[in-house]
């Protein structure tokens, strides 16, 4: 039986959504990562400057969400996070999202598989596990309660 276990809690702040249109594939649309903050039993540390989210709205109202960006712990170690998701939800509660409105997470599903990659031993344990993500959207910013696979 899988289990999880809670490791740390990324808030990372977003730039303005650039819309690129409406594509074969569906709307494209990009979201930078300005910074933020990680907090949490396993990790210290700050989101740095100069990730991105790209996402694709599908045709039923979905978003495909791909994200990369870098940790950087209180020690100075740099971590590599890759991230795929999907986040859905009632068309009512998708559009007060897309105004910036604070909605309740228990009313849409927002959830990513996570990978890292760092060269730094004293967090090298990450290069080695999975992780999934239950995820909050706010007006600027992403809320990610990150767990651990076991």
């Amino acid at each position: 039986m899988l289990t999880a276990q809670p490791i740390f809690t990324i808030h990372a702040e977003l730039a303005a959504i650039m819309n690129l249109g409406q594509t074969p594939v569906g709307e494209r649309r990009i979201i930078g990562i300005t910074g933020g903050t990680v907090r949490g039993k396993k990790l210290q540390g700050r989101v740095l400057p100069g990730g991105a989210d790209w996402q694709i709205i599908r045709a039923d109202g979905a978003a495909d969400i791909e994200a990369r960006y870098t940790i950087e712990t209180d020690a100075g170690a740099r971590i590599l996070v890759f991230s795929e998701g999907l986040r859905h939800g009632p068309p009512a509660v998708m559009a007060s999202l897309a105004r910036g409105d604070s909605v309740d997470p228990a009313l849409y599903y927002f959830r990513t598989a996570m990978r890292f990659e760092t060269a730094d031993p004293a967090v090298d344990w990450m290069n080695r596990i999975l992780a999934i993500a239950r995820g909050t959207r706010e007006a600027r910013s992403v809320r990610l309660d990150v767990y651990e696979v076991e």
